[in-house]
């Protein structure tokens, strides 16, 4: 107990106050406050007692703020330790003297399970800046650092087994990801002119989970499986089916030593990292190659194994049963799933919620971070003025109101809690993913730690902005609420039209991933924001046909709709559109035939409208939009008559 006294006096004397904090300004917050009369001052260290309590739950504590010091109470250090971070962002400075608002504060979180994901593979990132955000998230009483460690784009783990994985995977030549990607992809020896990369030895990693540890974050890592593996691959080909450098993503799975290496890998990660879960990736794996491989086909006949969702299941499978031998449990992205799921298994559900519903049906515990809402690497601001990203549009307030438990509450239990990710493809450097974290971090905390009926936008917004300036004040680069722009202008305020509300045939079908508000999409008065992922663009990976029926002949002087273009995710305007008009719904006229003339090279968010304006009665307008060359998506959201 004096070692924990001794390690709060000093964290509370190394933060930064302001000039105005309380309990009123705490992220997450609290579950019950009792506001007191007065403040307890200080000069140089708070008076601080510590009582243990078995009553309460784990991480839970009580917070006593009296005039004459402050009592702590918790059944273990980690609660203990969240007292602490209340009281930092409750202390304020006046006149050289510190003082807390006095009140009662009876506190413990919502889900076990807080985390923040950094994805070091694409780019590195040194390690005095994953420190520094271990201390950012336990200021906000998160506990899981997923520590993404290898994908094509670098190997970043010692593994004294596989001395290439470090010596030659862990480097490229191009510096951006984008240029190494739609470049050759190919690799460089360490200490190589040219070489841009890095890895963490054992002892820095050690040292990463130590400072995690001792600040209530335990660290999990990802070592990717059986896709996503192409750095593998160059280095050790003999574990690809063809036995090439650069011909492929995926493990053999039909090859023992597939299963050696990994092992082997997993034994050594295991040493290093503590963690309950060992993550294995499990996503986006190219199964083309096993189809035609003879040592995968042979695995598939052995093991009765019906198709290649099954093979991939299989490595799944036999990997969990290898790590819970040592006492540890396997968690996957929810690509886990196909084929049959290993007993045991935890999911991480990014593509949608449907996977982690799957997944807790079946009696597994699930982790929800669906791209919509928890994919940081979405731009945080119009994307305008904000740095490069992947693309889409993600602000604050939409991290905020997500809440993973609103469709689980048939599934009690299984909901272990939430994950904010990362993926840092356009993340260069360590200030870019500082910026690209900070503030929407904090809305994944508040969610994991707070009761839903407790949170507030407008209220959380507040507190934000003070949370922002104390980061700043600690030396982070958070983006600036203050300068945000926000939504898409068109996108705040309906649009009323002649076709508002009218019945709208399809020719083509929509894209199911896409639909928006289906069939009454392009007649709703409903325009799109800065994402084609917001439910109000409607994509398609054909042509868009479609009639509207206005229901009565009128005049028609104006048609138009308007298309976006972002490269990066195959977002493309219609190389022309073609407007019609007609009075019977048979005998239609053409009276517009509007070009693109937006080159598919611009890297930018782009918006265009394909329009025409016109003098003639009719009741039905039919809108033709051919699919671009680049064989993309098409995403409309309106289709305006007047």
């Amino acid at each position: 107990m004096k070692r924990l006294l001794l390690i709060l006096s000093a964290m509370l004397l190394a933060v930064p106050y302001t000039a105005a904090q309380s309990i009123d300004m705490v992220i997450p917050v609290p579950q019950e406050v009792l506001p007191g009369e007065g403040t307890y001052r200080y000069e140089d260290s708070p008076e601080i007692t510590y009582r243990v309590s078995k009553k309460l739950a784990p991480e839970a504590y009580r917070l006593e703020v009296r005039k004459n010091g402050i009592r702590i109470t918790s059944s273990d250090d980690a609660g203990a330790f969240y007292a602490k971070q209340t009281l930092l962002q409750m202390i304020a400075e006046k006149d050289g003297t510190k003082e807390v608002q006095c009140c009662v504060v009876n506190d413990c979180p919502r889900f076990g399970y807080r985390g923040l994901h950094f994805d070091v593979s694409r780019h590195f990132r040194s390690l005095d800046f994953l420190k520094k955000q271990v201390d950012a998230m336990a200021l906000y009483k998160m506990n899981r650092m997923h520590i993404h460690l290898t994908d094509a784009a670098g190997w970043r783990m010692e593994i004294e087994a596989y001395p290439k994985l470090t010596s030659f995977a862990a480097w490229r030549p191009q510096e951006k990801w984008k240029d190494w990607w739609y470049g050759d992809r190919l690799y460089a020896e360490e200490g190589s002119e040219d070489a841009y990369g890095g890895y963490y030895t054992k002892v820095q990693l050690r040292e990463l989970v130590e400072y995690a540890r001792q600040r209530h974050i335990e660290v999990i890592p990802e070592i990717e499986m059986p896709g996503h593996s192409e750095e593998v691959l160059a280095a050790y080909p003999e574990l690809s089916c063809k036995g090439r450098p650069y011909s492929q993503g995926e493990f053999c799975v039909g090859n023992e030593e597939t299963f050696r290496f990994l092992e082997t890998v997993l034994e050594e990660v295991m040493e290093v990292f503590p963690s309950e879960m060992i993550h294995i990736g499990g996503d986006e794996a190219n199964k083309t190659h096993w189809k035609e491989c003879p040592k995968c086909q042979q695995r598939m006949e052995e093991e009765g194994l019906a198709d290649v969702d099954e093979l991939q299941s299989y490595l799944i499978k036999r990997i969990s049963g290898f790590v819970e031998s040592r006492g540890r449990r396997i968690v996957g992205w929810d690509e886990i799933l196909d084929g049959g799921l290993a007993q045991g298994a935890t999911v991480m559900s990014w593509r949608g919620e449907e996977g982690g519903l799957q997944a807790m049906s079946m009696g597994h515990d699930v982790i929800m971070t669906p791209g919509r809402y928890c994919y940081l690497d979405h731009t945080q601001d119009a994307p305008f003025k904000e740095p490069e990203s992947i693309g889409g549009y993600l602000p604050l307030d939409s991290v905020y109101v997500y809440d993973p438990a609103s469709r689980t509450m048939d599934l009690p239990g299984r909901l272990l809690g939430i994950q904010g990710n990362l993926w840092s493809e356009y993340v260069v450097t360590d200030s870019h993913a500082e910026y690209m974290y900070w503030p929407r971090a904090l809305a994944i905390a508040e969610t994991g730690w707070t009761q839903p009926h407790q949170k507030d936008l407008e209220d959380f917004r507040r507190r934000a902005t003070g949370a922002v300036r104390r980061l700043k004040s600690m030396g982070y680069e958070p983006f600036d609420l203050a300068d945000e722009y926000g939504e898409r202008k068109l996108a705040q305020t309906g649009l009323d039209h002649k076709a508002k509300g009218c019945k709208v045939l399809y020719d083509k079908p929509i894209q199911k991933w896409y639909p928006a508000a289906g069939e009454t999409t392009f007649t709703d008065g409903v325009i799109g924001g800065w994402t084609y992922s917001d439910q109000r663009w409607q994509g398609f990976l054909s042509d868009i046909d479609v009639t509207i029926d206005l229901g009565s002949v009128q005049t028609v002087s104006y048609v138009g709709g308007t298309f976006m273009q972002l490269k990066e995710p195959g977002v493309f305007m219609p190389q022309k559109v073609d407007i019609y008009v007609s009075a019977d719904g048979e005998s239609f006229e053409l009276v517009a035939e509007v070009w693109n003339d937006v080159s598919v090279n611009i890297p930018d968010l782009l918006f265009r409208s394909f329009d025409a304006i016109c003098d003639v009665r009719a009741r039905y307008v039919r809108y033709h939009a051919k699919r671009s060359t680049m064989r993309g998506f098409l995403f409309l959201d309106e289709i305006v008559v007047n």
